[in-house]
């Protein structure tokens, strides 16, 4: 993904676009997450929007859109968004029970009854309601969107005893202090406590438990599908919006950070002509989704300005991929300090537990993820004081343990710097084209974030 938080990384599912060009940045509406702008500029031209109006699809929509959708000051539950012609969207952010949706602009409040208002089960029955009542001479498109495995964690009734002795991954990054890493990483306190250890652990069983609820509603829109005979002529993507670390590099839990733990997500699709039980090793994030779900539906992607591409070619017959995808985040801090915190000051934020902290303002990052034939590095630039640098050879460290910045070849430095330079201020076409590096362009990383906000960055000519 190209962002490890869920609003941006929502907005790139919905447009096909990196944060720099569809300007959400975080999960607030002054970050432009479901902000009136966002309406106006992005919303007409989601992939969704595009399959209704010009690919002729019915297309359904339930479940957590984006944090601030149903704000009064975006329209409230009122507003559907363009491209859906069922709308269920959750008001706000992740709940299981307690919860408002937009039932095609209509509130429906939900309240704490299991059997009723289970939220991953109604979005099931939901799900499996369009199915029964859809007409069948449109083709379909469905977005079933679980806030679930978020927080609050809260698992179905016969589910909250499952993996009573599942412990979270104890990896070779886990609980281990993230020397040379950016100061974020550095601060947090090795080894952590029993207490954050215990929260994390559960934490991650809650996780799981909640996942099976999911796993329930894909059984039943599967089956559904079968028993219509529809299953072979529909394809299903089973995907996330981002990653989550639970004590890796001793940052108890959350996401936000660079690393492989938060960018991934699990991506699995079955379908007409796609062979089962293959893995593919590209690069596909999740711009790519439109662009793939555009051009099932005959719709010529070059007609977007979507930065993503269509990997259906990928997966019938294995056919050519770009070698590079950019992240990029902008940290988040608070101006005042945490009261539980008074000793960490401000400019951070989300202190718990331990009054370790998941984020600052300076956490603002972009990077430049390859994989090629020859190499599978990562290399990121921080934008604050120091510029800070850090770069992993996955293939040799998975766990990201040993940032090789200071000791990598500098040509290889110096071309991975022209690669994010390229991709930071791309736009459509040129996304999705590995580049030409040219040698007259001087880097200078503190032209990438103007004054904090996603404005290209000017790439500056050096006069010789």
């Amino acid at each position: 993904n190209h962002n490890p938080l869920c609003c941006p990384s929502r907005a790139s599912i919905l447009t096909g676009k990196y944060p720099h060009n569809h300007h959400v940045i975080n999960n607030t509406l002054d970050g432009n997450c479901s902000s009136k702008a966002w309406q106006k500029s992005e919303e007409p031209h989601t992939f969704p929007a595009l399959l209704k109006a010009s690919a002729g699809y019915q297309t359904f929509f339930a479940g957590k859109y984006l944090n601030q959708y149903g704000h009064s000051e975006a329209g409230g539950v009122e507003h559907i968004p363009p491209g859906w012609s069922y709308w269920v969207g959750l008001d706000k952010n992740s709940k299981y029970y307690n919860y408002t949706l937009s039932v095609n602009g209509k509130a429906q409040k939900h309240g704490a009854d299991y059997s009723k208002d289970y939220l991953t089960d109604l979005l099931a029955n939901m799900s499996l309601d369009f199915l029964q009542y859809k007409t069948s001479y449109q083709p379909f498109f469905m977005m079933v969107s679980t806030p679930a495995p978020h927080s609050p964690w809260t698992a179905a009734p016969q589910y909250q005893k499952r993996f009573n002795n599942t412990k979270a991954p104890r990896d070779p990054n886990f609980n281990v202090h993230g020397k040379d890493k950016h100061w974020l990483i550095r601060q947090a306190k090795t080894p952590m406590s029993n207490s954050s250890i215990r929260f994390l652990d559960d934490a991650f069983r809650g996780r799981w438990q909640t996942l099976l609820s999911v796993d329930d509603l894909v059984e039943k829109i599967v089956k559904r599908l079968e028993v219509r005979g529809e299953l072979n002529n529909t394809y299903i993507f089973f995907t996330s919006d981002n990653g989550y670390h639970t004590g890796q590099f001793s940052l108890p839990v959350d996401k936000r950070q660079l690393y492989e733990f938060d960018i991934r997500v699990p991506l699995m699709v079955r379908g007409p002509n796609i062979k089962p039980n293959q893995t593919s090793q590209m690069l596909v994030a999740n711009v790519d989704l439109g662009p793939t779900i555009l051009d099932i539906a005959g719709y010529n992607v070059n007609k977007t300005q979507m930065d993503g591409m269509s990997f259906l070619p990928i997966m019938m017959n294995g056919s050519s991929w770009r070698t590079d995808i950019l992240v990029e985040y902008e940290g988040e801090g608070r101006n005042k300090s945490d009261p539980a915190c008074p000793l960490l000051g401000p400019g951070v934020s989300e202190c718990f537990p331990d009054c370790v902290c998941e984020d600052s303002y300076n956490n603002t990052y972009a990077c430049v993820r390859t994989i090629a034939r020859s190499s599978n590095l990562q290399y990121c630039e921080f934008d604050d004081n120091e510029v800070f640098v850090e770069v992993y050879n996955v293939t040799a460290d998975p766990y990201q343990l040993t940032n090789i910045a200071k000791t990598i070849d500098k040509e290889v430095l110096e071309k991975m710097n022209h690669r994010l330079m390229m991709l930071q201020s791309c736009s459509a076409q040129s996304c999705r084209t590995p580049g030409v590096y040219d040698p007259r362009y001087k880097f200078d990383p503190r032209q990438m974030f103007t004054s904090h906000s996603w404005r290209l960055s000017r790439l500056r000519q050096t006069v010789k």
